[in-house]
């Protein structure tokens, strides 16, 4: 990689260079001294150099940890948290307002679950997962149609032991501009938003724990690396007053 990177550069020195020297010779008020030349190319890889190497850097995480319900995860050292949003525990990017990440919980009191499998298959569970969500996404409003579909299903052992099921889904808000007008024509779809939705399940406590994580489609791509770093932490624990 070093070898390619030199090889490159000279390149670049080279023609640089050579533009110059043509510069010079059409016109000397125009003319860059060689040496001049030479320091504005190397200046300028190494400033490309640092902000690749910036560019680079790995995102630092924190790790959540609640030990009065059971579970723990790591999220991105930037988020903030937002308290009283009706999750169990709910982050946020400060940026990206429409990406964040929450903590649902079944009832203790109304759950017996043993293992994720008794929600069946991963393909099964996804299934109820993506009807969890659009019957909270369900809308009043006239003219909203929404449109969903399953990414991907999966199943893992984590390092604790413990069966995880992993759901992505897609869904598309679409509504009308105009949904009082008579005409057809006056009533334009447009759409409203795009979001990928990432969760991962894990039942320990009797309980089933759902690790919630939802983006723009049009920044998961950017993204991704993180929020999969996310739902790869997220760990379901034994309380110990169940012990």
């Amino acid at each position: 990689m070093a070898m390619a990177n030199a090889m490159i550069m000279a390149a670049a020195i080279d023609h640089c260079l050579l533009q110059s020297l043509l510069i010079y010779n059409q016109t000397k008020a125009f003319a860059v001294p060689r040496r001049k030349a030479m320091s504005l190319i190397l200046s300028s890889y190494v400033v490309s150099e640092v902000g690749l190497a910036l560019a680079q850097q790995s995102t630092v995480f924190r790790e959540y940890i609640d030990a009065f319900d059971g579970y723990s995860f790591k999220y991105p050292g930037n988020w903030i948290q937002v308290r009283g949003a009706g999750a169990d525990i709910f982050f946020r990017d400060p940026y990206v307002l429409d990406e964040n990440l929450s903590v649902e919980i079944s009832s203790p009191s109304s759950s017996r679950y043993q293992s994720v499998e008794d929600l069946g298959p991963p393909q099964e569970a996804g299934n109820k997962v993506l009807k969890q969500y659009l019957t909270e996404f369900m809308s009043t409003r006239l003219g909203v149609r929404r449109e969903s579909n399953i990414l991907s299903t999966s199943s893992r052992v984590a390092d604790d032991g413990k069966l995880y099921y992993q759901v992505e889904v897609n869904i598309k808000s679409y509504a009308n501009n105009n949904e009082l007008a008579v005409m057809p024509q006056d009533r334009v779809v447009r759409l409203e938003w795009d979001r990928r939705y990432l969760s991962v399940l894990g039942v320990e406590n009797n309980q089933l724990y759902e690790l919630r994580l939802q983006t723009p489609e049009n920044v998961f791509s950017e993204e991704e690396n993180n929020l999969r770093q996310v739902m790869d932490s997220f760990r379901v624990n034994k309380i110990a007053a169940l012990n």
